[in-house]
Formats: structure tokens, sequence, C-alpha cells
């Protein structure tokens, strides 16, 4: 097997991937990996929040999805060629490569940074995209109505960004040092808050006798200075005081 030419560099932030982290950082700093070996560890590592497994890609909008969902979240890896279950069954030709230059450039908006390297292993090849964490966020997908949608990684899932998030992000443009008006309204949200543990946007916007423009605004800016997070539960989101 031919030797590969980087060491394994490799990063996840959820704690149940610390100590596989630790060891594969480790192993990498005493030896180069082989393709099979790099390849064999990552997917050891199975489908998180920063990988993703694709068995073919047929269609480029689909694909941008994910890119989308990796560049507004923490970044990650596509492994092209590998089935869900982790069985290799390789890359028989450059579509996958065009379909992700095609997501990248054409259906993501702004253009998502990426790298791609080809790995042999076991006599076929697996295509791994190395996806950046993007400073220009959202990074927007479209899809086949042509509407552009913006996702996050959650998980091993790829989840729409609520119009919380695109909030977040366009107050982001604006200096964080700025001083955070505190009224009734603001108030208001932290009773509820501390009564109800966790909201979701609507009830919020119910038991607050808030527009949703108003509610929206409002969360964006207390999960902005960390005061809120949002909570991916139920197939939803909720927000929570930290």
């Amino acid at each position: 097997m031919q030797k590969n030419d980087i060491f394994l560099k490799y990063s996840v932030k959820s704690p149940q991937k610390g100590a596989l982290t630790h060891f594969l950082s480790t192993f990498a700093s005493m030896k180069t990996l082989t393709d099979t070996e790099y390849i064999h560890a990552l997917i050891a590592e199975g489908e998180h929040q920063q990988q993703d497994f694709k068995f073919e890609i047929s269609d480029a909008r689909k694909i941008a999805k994910t890119l989308s969902a990796f560049a507004n979240t923490d970044g990650g890896k596509l492994l092209i060629g590998v089935k869900d279950n982790g069985k290799i069954a390789g890359v028989r030709s450059d579509e996958e490569q065009y379909m992700i230059e095609a997501a990248a450039g054409l259906y993501c908006s702004p253009e998502v940074n990426y790298t791609m390297q080809t790995y042999q292993v076991e006599g076929r090849s697996v295509l791994v995209v190395q996806i950046e964490e993007s400073d220009r966020k959202p990074v927007y997908a479209k899809d086949e109505t042509g509407k552009y949608l913006a996702y996050l990684r959650i998980k091993d899932e790829n989840i729409l960004a609520t119009p919380v998030h695109l909030r977040v992000w366009q107050q982001s443009e604006s200096p964080k040092g700025e001083l955070i008006e505190y009224t009734e309204r603001e108030q208001l949200l932290l009773n509820l808050l501390e009564e109800n543990d966790r909201l979701s946007l609507n009830r919020y916007c119910r038991l607050a006798h808030l527009s949703r423009r108003a509610a929206e605004h409002l969360l964006a800016k207390f999960v902005r200075y960390d005061i809120v997070e949002p909570v991916f539960e139920g197939h939803k989101f909720h927000f929570k005081l930290k």
C-alpha cells in the first residue's frame, strides 16, 4: 500500500469523540498513515457533526445542502464512496468531483471553501472533501425550486436554520461591544425562560404577546450575547437560558 504524504489531522468538538480523536492524533504523530489506515480510522468514527458518508453524488443541489450545513457550523469532512453503514463502495469516475465543484460554486451562496483528495482503499477510490467553516455566514444552498435556504449541522443531520439563527448572523455584523437595551420586553423573556425552562419561538410569541419579527429579534440578541442558547429537540428548536 502506498504511504500517505499527510498526517491525520482531525478535530471533533463533541465530547464523545474526544478519546478517539486523541488516540488518532497521537498515532498520527508517530507515523504516516496509509490510505487504508486513514480512511478506516475516519469510518470508525461514524457519521457525526463534522463527518458525513455518501455512497455517491448524483445531484449537486442536494449536496449543496450538506455543504451549507458544514460551512454554517463547525466545518467537516464528507467521505464519498462510503455507504451509511461504513462499507466502502468507492467512486467510479470524476463525476463526484464535478458535482462538488458545482454544489460549492453554483448552488451555495456565498461560495463554500473546500479541499478534495482521493484515497485508494482496498482497490477502491474514496473521495474526501474537507469543508471549511465559513466566516461569511449564513451560507445558503439553492434548492430545486430556486429558493436559497441555510442549514446547520446538528449531530449527524442537516437541519434548516431558523429565522433566529439568520438574525444572529445578521446581527453579528454589528460590533459586539454595543450596549444591549434592557426594557420590560427583555425582562419578560428572562422571566418566561426561568418559569418554563425552555420555549419554542411560537410559544414565546404567544406568552409575550409579541409579533414573530420582534420575538426573533430579541431571541437573536440574547443568543448572540450568550444569554440564551438554541437547543434542538423533538425535530424543532427551543430556546433556554445558558
